[in-house]
């Protein structure tokens, strides 16, 4: 262990955690922004052979913070569809073992419209898909998604308005649902 290096990553760590656990919190949540905050800092020690901490820290750890964020995210997401797909298979068994034939004409149209929602988001542009789905899967205000994204506030309501345009002439056939959805 090189004693400079552990003086340093302390200094690094007083000057640096507070911020980055309320940067990791606006992300992920309290309950998760901390073991993210955390994991960022055990893997600066891991490195501490082969990095140097120098001007370029900062930008270090607010980037690993946020692609670790990213992450908790993305396992959510992962986590909340298996859990729906679990919910959605008991409700199926349940329907198949006591039919009421408008509940189960009505859960095929509701999978099949989000399954076309889905599909027209994931035509979207990268960076207007990824801007869309912070805004409205992850209920996050344009600020949030300018600061978290490390792009101005104007780029974010240009790919929102993008992204917005292109769905309601995408889904155009879906009109009530635009009008409730997308006109929020």
């Amino acid at each position: 262990m090189n004693d400079e290096f552990e003086i340093i990553y302390k200094a690094t760590f007083h000057r640096y955690y507070a911020n980055l656990l309320f940067y990791a919190t606006r992300m992920v949540g309290e309950e998760e922004a901390e073991d993210v905050v955390q994991d960022v800092f055990v893997e600066l020690w891991k490195r501490q052979e082969s990095m140097e901490i120098g001007e370029q820290i900062q930008a270090f750890l607010y980037r690993a913070v946020y692609t670790r964020a990213l992450n908790v995210i993305k396992h959510r997401g992962v986590k909340q569809k298996y859990s729906s797909a679990v919910e959605e298979l008991n409700q199926e068994r349940t329907a198949f073992y006591h039919p009421d034939n408008n509940e189960v004409i009505q859960r095929i149209e509701n999978r099949e419209l989000r399954n076309e929602i889905r599909e027209a988001i994931n035509e979207l542009p990268d960076k207007c898909k990824e801007v869309f789905k912070l805004s409205y899967l992850h209920d996050m205000k344009n600020k949030e998604i300018a600061d978290i994204l490390g792009i101005s506030l104007r780029t974010v309501e240009a790919h929102m308005y993008k992204a917005l345009k292109f769905l309601r002439t995408r889904l155009s056939h879906l009109w009530l649902f635009v009008l409730f959805f997308f006109m929020r």
